[in-house]
C-alpha cells in the first residue's frame, strides 16, 4: 500500500467512525418504562408503595391503565402526578377503558394538563369481518384528531389478533392504512409480533414513524403448544428477541417510549420481574 493510499484509506476509515460515533451520540439513550399493568395487583393493594418501588429500580417512566380505581388510582390528575414525579417517574401515557367520544375528550383534557403525552386503546378484540376494522380505523382518527386538539397524541395498541387474516387482509396493514399518521400512532408489542410470525424489523421500517411506544417481554426459545393455557412470555434476556437491537431500530425509525410489560411470573413475584427487567435494561447500555 502507498503514502496516497494509505492515507485515503485511513480518511475513509476516520469518516466512517466519525460518521458512527455522530451516529451513536445522536440518539438519545431510551427511559427505562414500565406498564403499570404488569404489577396491577401490587398497584391495587399500594398504589403509591408500589410507584416507590418501582421508582427505587430504575424506571423513569411509567404507563397507566383503566384500573377500577380509575388511570389516576383514586386521586385527581394533579396529585398522581405529584406523586409519581416525587419517585422519579414520569407518567408518559395509559390505556384507557372502552368510552364515548365527550368521555374520551374529558380524559384527554386530564391527561394534558399533567403533561402526558398518549392516550392508547389497548384492545379491539378479534373480529368475524375486515369491515369492523375500517370502522375502528375511522374512530381512531377521530380520537386522535381530540388528542390533537388538547396537545397530546392518540395510540393503538396491537394484540395477537391484527396479525391474523381476516376476509384475507391482516387487521394490523387495515389499519395502519386507514388511520390518518398526524393524527393515529402504534404501540408495538414486540412480543405478539414475533409469537404471531411476523417481523418486527420490517413493520417499523416500512411504516417509519408511525411505531411510537412499545411494549417489551421475551419469547421462549422452547415455544410452548399452540393452544397452551400459558403464554410463552419470559423475561427479557432470556429468550429469542435481541432487545438491543430492537430498541436501535425503533429508535431510528421513531420509537420514543419502551415500557417493560411481562405477562407470565415464574418462581417470581411481579415485582421481582420488574426488578429483573429493569437491571437487564441497565445490562444493554444503549447510548
Amino acid at each position: 500500500m502507498n503514502r496516497r493510499t494509505f492515507l485515503y484509506t485511513g480518511g475513509m476509515l476516520a469518516a466512517s467512525a466519525s460518521a458512527m460515533a455522530a451516529t451513536i451520540a445522536g440518539r438519545t439513550k431510551p427511559a427505562p418504562g414500565i406498564q403499570l399493568y404488569m404489577v396491577k395487583e401490587d398497584m391495587e393493594r399500594d398504589p403509591i408503595g408500589t410507584l416507590k418501588q418501582l421508582g427505587a429500580m430504575g424506571y423513569t417512566q411509567i404507563e397507566s391503565y383503566g384500573s377500577d380505581k380509575g388511570i389516576f388510582w383514586g386521586k385527581t390528575n394533579t396529585e398522581f402526578k405529584k406523586i409519581a414525579t416525587g419517585f422519579g417517574l414520569n407518567l408518559v401515557s395509559t390505556h384507557y377503558n372502552p368510552c364515548t367520544l365527550p368521555e374520551f375528550d374529558k380524559l384527554a383534557a386530564q391527561a394534558a394538563e399533567v403533561g402526558m403525552k398518549y392516550l392508547v386503546c389497548p384492545w379491539l378484540g378479534p373480529q368475524k369481518s375486515i369491515e369492523t376494522f375500517k370502522t375502528f380505523a375511522d374512530d381512531f382518527n377521530k380520537r386522535g384528531a381530540i388528542c390533537k386538539k388538547h396537545g397530546l397524541r392518540f395510540g393503538y395498541h396491537p394484540h395477537d389478533y391484527p396479525y391474523k387474516p381476516v376476509n384475507g387482509q391482516l387487521p394490523i396493514d387495515v389499519l395502519l392504512a386507514g388511520t390518518d399518521k398526524e393524527l393515529v400512532d402504534f404501540q408495538m408489542d414486540v412480543y405478539y409480533t414475533v409469537t404471531e410470525g411476523a417481523d418486527p424489523y420490517a413493520y417499523i421500517t416500512k411504516h417509519k414513524g408511525r411505531f411510537k411506544l412499545a411494549h417489551m417481554r421475551d419469547v421462549l426459545k422452547k415455544r410452548l403448544p399452540a393452544g397452551s393455557k400459558d403464554e410463552s412470555a419470559c423475561d427479557m434476556g432470556e429468550g429469542i428477541i435481541d432487545f438491543k437491537k430492537f430498541i436501535s431500530v425503533g429508535q431510528d425509525n421513531g420509537m420514543r417510549y419502551f415500557f417493560v410489560e411481562q405477562s407470565r411470573f415464574f418462581h417470581e413475584t411481579p415485582l421481582q420481574s420488574a426488578q429483573k427487567n429493569a437491571a437487564y435494561l441497565k445490562r444493554l447500555k444503549l447510548v
